[in-house]
């Protein structure tokens, strides 16, 4: 399929099913998919494996501009320093970690940056919390994807479980209430619904139902 916009931006909620929509996306309109949580996972993962404090501030922001971080176009493939960090990053610990990193202005600052040098030459399909409303507030097509908490812990704990993780679901459920907190009431970027984003809870779709849902918004917005 053929699309007219440049970028696509995808925001929501932890577990709303933003990568995984957004993935398939990036194929159908042949642009590439850029996770940006992956981005803050990397710099919570540099950060432990350097023994920085997660309080340290300062030090956080001069690994955030420091670090180099890439995607590899047309697989998951998440690059730290020129090494494939892709499932290192998904464990709960580092989950937990890029949450609170991705609270702080001068990280967030960084990544946006490198999220925006990133779509400099090339189309693409970004998801996060902030990339309708922060990053790319004039992109072509914004979206923000929903769905219920109790819809959002039942896939998370689908995904550790595929992964071989035990899960301890109300463990779960108050990591997500937390991240969602966090998110929405940060001082810098929170999680909001863009201006002229179009809204669309994905509690009862299938995932094929949600990408239709998506690329009905896209065509719309290319014909105008």
């Amino acid at each position: 399929m053929a699309f007219a916009s440049r970028i696509i931006a995808i925001d929501g909620p932890a577990g709303a099913g933003k990568s995984t929509i957004a993935r398939s996306l990036a194929t159908r309109v042949n642009a590439i998919y850029i996770d940006t949580g992956a981005m803050y996972r990397a710099v919570a993962l540099a950060a432990l494996r350097a023994g920085i404090p997660l309080t340290d501030i300062g030090a956080l922001e001069r690994l955030a501009r420091e670090v180099r971080i890439e995607f590899v176009a047309g697989q998951r493939t998440v690059l730290l320093n020129g090494e494939d960090v892709t499932a290192a990053i998904r464990c709960p610990e580092i989950s937990s970690a890029a949450s609170k990193v991705a609270v702080i202005q001068g990280v967030r600052a960084a990544m946006v940056d490198l999220q925006r040098r990133i779509a400099e030459h090339q189309s693409v399909v970004m998801e996060g919390r902030d990339i309708g409303s922060v990053v790319f507030p004039d992109a072509e097509v914004k979206i923000y994807l929903d769905a219920s908490s109790e819809t959002r812990v039942r896939r998370r704990a689908a995904d550790l479980e595929a992964a071989g993780l035990a899960v301890d679901l109300e463990s779960l459920r108050r990591e997500i209430e937390e991240r969602d907190h966090r998110d929405r009431t940060r001082a810098s970027s929170p999680l909001v619904r863009a201006p002229g984003a179009a809204y669309i809870d994905s509690s009862d779709l299938t995932p094929a139902e949600v990408e239709a849902a998506l690329l009905k918004v896209i065509e719309r917005n290319s014909s105008t």
